[in-house]
């Protein structure tokens, strides 16, 4: 695997936009203001031609254009590291002007984002052998204060910190609208996870006393945008188990617009095309629309196919739609500690 280099003091940061760009309130003032927040510790920016684009469907701008930005940034020997600007919905339609055998050649450069971004977070480890990271995109860094979860991002862009631990309360509901763009998380619940652990299902974590360890590679992302990569040129899941089939994987995963019902499916697309067969543990996020359906509920969703693996599950963990969320190095190798209703993913290990 190759791990990009970390963030240098006063080095640059690009940003670019292969999904929606920040053109509309809140997004435009709350990036605008994390560039502010950038410079004033000291870094210099720089911007994709795309970054405050709305003129595509469900991207920035046209996929061959947004294909463009994503060569030329990562190409740019003056970015050090690469934010996106924002999730949306088809960054999939640019994925056939990205010349991965073109970036397999480039030094390795970190790219960060989430939800629709994980059509390259996914596809630079398993198509370049190069770690990504899975966390915020642009616009939140605008917040004041910074969440705890994006100091975690920050210092893990410049290698401070390599093990996450989760945080206490999450965000059910925010209050970050085009009138308040720069306020925080509202955090108001507290987080609960909830395991399958030697096939016991253990409803709530903080009753759990004991301890256990997962081992692997980190692999995964939005499921929105992964089961739609079953099956296509894109789709060599096959071959990343085999590169690392010592080590293992871990997959975590997180839903946007996906139901029960459609959760359950899309982990059954992912069985049946032998993307679990070197499975080590699951981390699973906070469905944002996971509400039950036909007496179907989330964990009995996740539970029908993660279940049959006789592997560490655990959900309701600080990753995806529903903030704040614990960035991951995708692709790369971790230790997740589990004790309670604690977690701890340890990617400090390189290789």
């Amino acid at each position: 695997m190759r791990y990009p280099k970390f963030l240098k003091q006063n080095g640059t940061i690009g940003f670019l936009a292969p999904s929606f760009g920040c053109a509309t309130e809140p997004y435009e003032s709350s990036f605008k203001h994390s560039l502010n927040r950038w410079s004033d510790l000291g870094y210099s920016t720089k911007l994709g031609p795309n970054c405050f684009l709305n003129e595509g469907i469900g991207i920035s701008n046209s996929p061959v254009k947004c294909g463009d930005e994503v060569m030329s940034m990562f190409a740019d020997e003056n970015a050090d590291v690469l934010i996106s600007c924002g999730g949306g919905e088809l960054m999939c339609e640019i994925l056939d002007y990205v010349d991965f055998k073109r970036l397999t050649q480039l030094p390795p450069k970190w790219f960060m984002g989430y939800s629709d971004n994980t059509n390259l977070t996914f596809l630079l480890p398993t198509l370049c052998d190069t770690a990504a990271i899975y966390g915020p995109c642009s616009g939140t860094f605008g917040m004041e204060p910074w969440d705890e979860s994006l100091e975690d991002a920050y210092r893990l862009l410049t290698g401070d910190k390599q093990v996450m631990t989760g945080y206490r309360y999450w965000e059910k509901e925010p209050i970050k609208d085009p009138d308040n763009p720069l306020v925080p998380y509202h955090l108001t619940q507290e987080r609960v996870h909830k395991y399958w652990i030697n096939d016991l299902f253990v409803p709530d974590g903080r009753t759990f006393k004991d301890a256990f360890l997962i081992q692997g590679r980190l692999l995964g992302g939005c499921l929105d945008c992964l089961v739609g990569l079953i099956g296509t040129k894109f789709d060599r899941v096959k071959d990343f188990n085999k590169r690392y089939k010592k080590d293992g994987v871990i997959w975590f995963l997180e839903a946007c617009d996906l139901n029960v019902f459609v959760i359950r499916k899309a982990l059954w697309h992912m069985e049946q095309a032998g993307w679990f067969q070197n499975v080590k543990g699951f981390l699973i996020g906070r469905a944002l629309n996971g509400a039950e359906m036909m007496g179907l509920d989330v964990y009995q969703a996740v539970l029908a196919v993660a279940g049959k693996y006789h592997v560490p599950v655990v959900m309701d963990a600080d990753i995806g739609h529903l903030p704040p969320m614990m960035p991951l190095i995708v692709g790369g190798y971790a230790v997740v500690d589990v004790k309670g209703n604690e977690i701890s993913i340890d990617m400090s290990t390189q290789k």
